[in-house]
Formats: C-alpha cells, structure tokens, sequence
C-alpha cells in the first residue's frame, strides 16, 4: 500500500515533558514534531496534574518562532489524580477556563490502576461506589458539558466505564471517550467495547501499545484493527499514548500504526475519519 502520511492528523493522548517520567520528548520538542510531518494538533497529557499552560507557552512559541508558517496547535488537559486534590471542581474550572480540552478520569489514582498493580486503595479516587457514580461526579460533568470538553475514562475498571458512560450521557455530557480499552490494565472485551459503543455511541480510543512492566512493551495494531473491524471505525479515535523512551519516537509510531491500518485493507477515508474528523470535531477545530 502507499504511505500513509501524516499531513493534518490530530494526536489527542501524547506524554512529554517534564514529567515524572523521562519522556522522549519535551514539549517544544513534540510541537516541532508534529510541525515537520505536518500534524494539525496535539492534546499532551501528564499523570501529575494539568497541561494547558505548557500548550499555551507552546502556542506563544510556535508563533514566535514560525511566525504564523504552520497550521499546528497544542491543547493541554487535566487529569483528575490525587495531584489535583481528585475529583476536583475547582481545579476543573480553572483547568477548562484555561483552555484544557479533555479531562481524563484518574489514572495512577484510579482505585482499578492500583489493584491491578497490586498496590493499596487507600486514599485512592474512586469514581464508582456501590454501583452508582460518587455524587462528586456529577459537578465534574456539568463543567465538562459547560464547556462542551472531552471526558475520558482513563484508568477505570470496564465495569465502572460503564456507570460512568451511562451518568455522564444522562448528565448532558456529549464528548466521552473510553480510554485505552485495550490495554491489560483497563482490559475491556471487545464484546463490551462494541456494546458500550453501540448503547451509547461512545467513542474507543485505541493506543499503538501498552507497556507490560520491565520497559517493554506490546504492540497493540492487530487488537485494534480488530477492535475497528467489530465496534466500526465511527466509534474508533486513533491516538498513540505516546512519549515513552522504550517506543518509537511519537510521530514513527503514529507513522508505523496508520500503515499497519493501511496495509490491512482499513480505506484510507477511515483513517482519515478516526485520525483528521474525528479528533478535530472533540477539539471543535472543524
């Protein structure tokens, strides 16, 4: 099959620096990525907090230096960890006031992330208590939908996926994205990704891999070519969840995943749909 190229693809789940975490990239070094293969944006995520204020200094940068050249834009989010005081209106606010389009559910703090890894719960962020939302849900819903933002569901279990998806829909909330359903620590069956998908038309975000411990690595292309195959590439947002040092640099392995797509028989109008549209239409960047 021809190359893919990158020109105008949208990217909504990168990691840089400074993190905790030695990233590949820094995030001057990620916006000139996604400027040489002509990227049309990217949302940079951290674990410790809130990034929108990394892609405004960005933005000032791109314009200081490029002078108006490229058509590239960096959105930062929140994370709602125990960093931000958890499910945090206020820190909410003033993240979505600032420019942050998607607020992820918590991740490391996620009562799920730490049983999965075999840590204790205590002081952990729980998004689901007796089968039903915790009532402070409900105020970081209202802002997400106040201010027509991204939810994603980060670190949470499928079972809680599915309360939170379900309250959040009844809440008014437009934008949700179940993330990384893939991945061994989420681990939702692709029978419950096409259900969740089909009873509340959510969207997937399907990963290029995920880390099994050790700083290796597994490649996620042939779950997610299927996972586009079973649930429909409407439902299917392509992000990479990239940054790690142990993977490729963030635009060869966007680069090696759009190929592998490519290669096997996904048209090229459908990459363009869950990679350009799609992504574009969460950002409000039509």
């Amino acid at each position: 099959m021809p190359d893919v190229s990158l020109r105008g693809v949208i990217d909504m789940h990168v990691h840089s620096n400074p993190d905790i975490r030695k990233r590949a990239y820094d995030d001057f070094e990620l916006m000139e990525a996604g400027i040489r293969v002509g990227a049309r944006a990217i949302v940079i995520k951290t674990h410790q907090g809130t990034t929108m204020d990394r892609a405004y200094l960005c933005n000032r940068h791109n314009e200081i230096v490029h002078g108006g050249s490229n058509n590239f834009t960096m959105f930062g989010s929140i994370t709602l960890n125990r960093q931000v005081g958890g499910l945090n209106p206020v820190a909410t606010e003033v993240a979505l006031k600032l420019g942050a389009k998607v607020v992820w559910l918590p991740t490391q703090s996620a009562r799920n992330h730490l049983l999965k890894n075999k840590k204790s719960t205590e002081g952990c962020v729980e998004v689901v208590r007796d089968g039903r939302i915790v009532p402070e849900l409900n105020d970081i819903f209202r802002l997400v939908q106040e201010y027509d933002a991204v939810l994603g569901t980060a670190h949470v279990s499928p079972e809680e996926a599915f309360v939170v998806v379900e309250a959040a829909r009844d809440a008014g909330v437009k934008k949700i994205v179940v993330t990384h359903p893939e991945w061994w620590l989420v681990g939702m069956s692709l029978e419950d990704q096409v259900r969740i998908a089909r009873d509340y038309d959510v969207l997937l975000e399907h990963c290029y891999a995920q880390p099994l411990g050790g700083g290796k690595y597994k490649s996620n292309l042939s779950m997610n070519l299927e996972a586009i195959q079973a649930v429909g590439y409407r439902n299917i947002l392509i992000s990479t969840d990239g940054g790690q040092t142990e993977n490729p640099y963030w635009e060869l392995a966007l680069a090696e995943y759009l190929q592998y797509l490519s290669d096997h028989g996904i048209p090229e109008e459908q990459i363009r749909y869950m990679t350009h549209d799609l992504p574009a239409r969460l950002l409000g960047i039509e």
